[in-house]
């Protein structure tokens, strides 16, 4: 990019003579001498994935500082996460070379204004004192009861979540069922009952004892006031602040940009870095848009685009284009063509698989090669789009022997909800519940049923990651049940339990498993990018909005994102099915149309022990693969010949013996059972124990009520 006229005017003797100094320049490319070099004023860098903008930023800053065109006591960087904020004070402590860079501030949004509430509080609110509210949980459920709201953990934190979103982008609670509506944002309740329950919040955070009560975007909006509203205040601040720099502006909120608005004043000496294709934190608030119009709002700013990338391989660099190129709206406007800087490495790779279990095999297996050829552990990451994924991994890499943590979560037995599923497992178990073979997966979905897993998925983020993992353990519980037919619940807790204590946290740094979201801003010689199949990536809830919707666009991103996580090796994998065995009715992404090859399935499902003969169909005879068909022992798209009106006999039998019993219906037979039953007609205890979940003690119980049943209906 040339500088024009405009540029020119507001260049000082210094800027020009600064081009010739190789302080600080040492190692930039042309576009990233640019950025560094453009004049003060409004500068906005366009800076894609591994193109070096943490260098650039902070290069410039201490041109800024060593040109004397401001002291670094006078510049205020701002970036969204602590490790992000270290990483830039790092670095400008070590182009500090007595000019005193290492001085500048590098903090958090909500640190930066932490930090000035603290100084400014007492000149705008006088006595009253204020503390920080680190958690609103307990604020959040209180304001919920008072609203007369039967709610569980899990909605609280999806209402404080909502309120979060609500704040972030600046709507009140009056504001808030317009917003959603006009948002179609996924609400865990009536966006009526919402607002009551925000509303509610913001009254109790005003404590009768003369504290107030700020949640962290409470810091922001005291600041932005005080500096809006007090004239001293505003010009005190900038008299100490001069300079801004404002690191990942595409996940700038409304009310972080009211804040910025604050500090600047009428003032536009400002630089932002970004890239509005990176936008994937638009639930929490974030959004494009001030970096997109950010030319509009200032005509005359300097516009630099860096798009050499250093991270990755052209191999590497060339898939996330391709992806990116089909993006649509007005973010994918602003998209920046990345061109790899590395020396070349191998070609991303696209494997289909049967199910999840074989595709995680397969992954296994692809990093125990890597370790072996010299991959440090720690140089490999696994991401996925949910944390539910994490499990089948988890399983994979501690059969295989490798070391894993779980990044940005718990590994899967460590959440809070399977936990509680393994306790209601044991109290099921130790009250004598008697359950096997093909009823068993059905038992188990009746007791998750309380601690959320319904026939379909909730609205709310954190009630759904809730149903996603506990639709992972029914789903877990199906296989092993297929695999071994005859299990029983304590067996299948005894499985549980081992699993989990293989799973304990090593004490080694290992490979990484995370979720897409948790990657952001990190970087791996190796990425595996799995379950890339649609209804996963993009995830269901988006394409409920339609195909070509901006929640759609946003899971685009986020495969980009992970793309671009990768140094030198990427593989991209799907599976057909969750299951072994299972129905083969998922489809890869739609985001690899015309990337991936058509079907790319190398990898068979993996080895098991053998358990017997596999049951066979006793209409068509093919091999009995999922619960229900073996327990009724014919394939279920076999036709039935089932008895009707014993099965209704035997569903009044069951109820009645259920309330005498005092325990759940399912307890004595679960549907399965008795649809087994009516089609099978048993006429002896043989005949009967031999339908899958039928055991000694059922048979002891309920045998010769079960045959007296048949044996009626035969002589009717």
């Amino acid at each position: 990019m040339s500088v024009g006229p405009a540029m020119m005017e507001r260049m000082s003797p210094t800027d020009v003579r600064s081009e010739a100094d190789p302080t600080h320049l040492g190692e930039l490319d042309d576009e990233q001498r640019e950025a560094v070099l453009a004049p003060r004023g409004p500068v906005c860098v366009l800076a894609g994935a591994g193109t070096g903008k943490t260098r650039t930023i902070t290069r410039r800053i201490a041109h800024l500082v060593t040109a004397g065109h401001v002291a670094a006591s006078q510049v205020l960087a701002v970036t969204f996460t602590q490790r992000a904020a270290g990483e830039m004070r790092s670095r400008l402590r070590a182009l500090d070379d007595g000019s005193g860079t290492g001085a500048v501030q590098a903090m958090t949004f909500h640190a930066a204004a932490r930090r000035q509430l603290q100084y400014f509080w007492p000149r705008v609110v006088g006595d009253t004192s204020w503390q920080l509210l680190d958690s609103k949980f307990s604020v959040v459920a209180q304001a919920a009861s008072r609203a007369g709201l039967q709610v569980s953990t899990d909605d609280v934190r999806d209402l404080a979540g909502e309120i979060e979103w609500a704040k972030a982008s600046l709507i009140s609670p009056e504001g808030y069922a317009a917003a959603v509506a006009k948002a179609g944002r996924d609400i865990p309740l009536d966006a009526e009952k919402v607002a009551g329950v925000y509303a509610g919040y913001e009254r109790l955070k005003a404590r009768a004892d003369g504290v107030a009560l700020l949640d962290f975007d409470d810091l922001l909006l005291h600041t932005a006031a005080a500096i809006e509203n007090d004239p001293a205040v505003a010009q005190e601040f900038r008299d100490r602040y001069r300079c801004f720099v404002v690191d990942e502006y595409q996940d700038v909120t409304p009310l972080q940009q009211r804040v910025l608005n604050a500090w600047l004043g009428e003032r536009d000496d400002l630089t932002v870095v970004g890239d509005a294709n990176q936008t994937i934190y638009s639930f929490t608030g974030a959004t494009p848009q001030f970096l997109l119009n950010f030319s509009r709002r200032y005509p005359d700013a300097a516009v630099v685009r860096l798009e050499r990338d250093y991270r990755s391989t052209p191999q590497v660099v060339s898939l996330a284009n391709q992806v990116i190129a089909a993006a649509r709206g007005r973010v994918a406007g602003s998209k920046l063509h990345l061109v790899g800087q590395r020396d070349p490495g191998p070609k991303p790779t696209f494997s289909e698989h049967t199910d999840e279990v074989a595709e995680a095999a397969a992954v296994a297996k692809k990093i125990a090669r890597l370790i072996e050829s010299g991959t440090p552990p720690s140089e490999i990451a696994v991401l996925y789009r949910i944390n539910a994924q994490s499990e089948v991994y988890e399983e994979a890499l501690t059969e295989a022997g490798i070391a894993f943590q779980v990044r940005g979560g718990e590994g899967f037995f460590s959440r809070q909800e399977i936990r509680q599923s393994l306790v209601a497992l044991q109290r099921a178990a130790e009250r004598g519940t008697d359950a096997s073979g093909a009823e068993l997966p059905e038992l188990v979905r009746q007791l998750l049923e309380p601690l959320g897993l319904t026939a379909e998925p909730p609205t709310g983020t954190r009630a759904r990651e809730r149903w996603e993992a506990l639709t992972a353990l029914a789903d877990l519980v199906n296989d092993e049940v297929a695999q071994r037919p005859s299990l029983d619940l304590r067996a299948l807790l005894a499985e549980l339990r081992h699993r989990a204590d293989a799973r304990h946290p090593p004490v080694v740094q290992g490979v990484t498993l995370a979720s897409l979201h948790a990657a952001k801003g990190l970087e791996w010689d190796a990425v595996f990018l799995v379950g890339l199949a649609d209804g996963t990536l993009p995830i269901s809830h988006a394409l409920a909005h339609g195909p070509d919707s901006e929640p759609v666009e946003e899971e685009r991103r986020l495969l980009y994102v992970g793309i671009t996580r990768a140094r030198v090796h990427l593989a991209l994998s799907w599976a057909l099915s969750r299951n072994p065995g299972g129905r083969q009715t998922r489809r890869p992404s739609r985001f690899l149309n015309g990337i991936a090859p058509q079907s790319q399935s190398d990898t068979p499902n993996r080895p098991r022990k053998p358990r017997g003969p596999a049951p066979r169909c006793r209409v068509c005879n093919n091999i009995l693969t999922t619960p229900p068909a073996i327990m009724l022992r014919r394939c279920e798209s076999c036709p039935s010949d089932i008895d009707e009106q014993l099965l209704a006999d035997l569903k009044d039998w069951r109820l009645r013996t259920s309330k005498d019993m005092n325990v759940p219906a399912y307890v004595v037979f679960t549907d399965n059972t008795l649809i087994a039953i009516a089609e099978t007609l048993p006429t002896d205890d043989a005949a009967l124990v031999a339908i899958p979940g039928i055991g000694a003690r059922k048979l002891e119980q309920f045998g010769a009520d079960v045959l007296a049943l048949v044996k009626s209906r035969q002589t009717s």
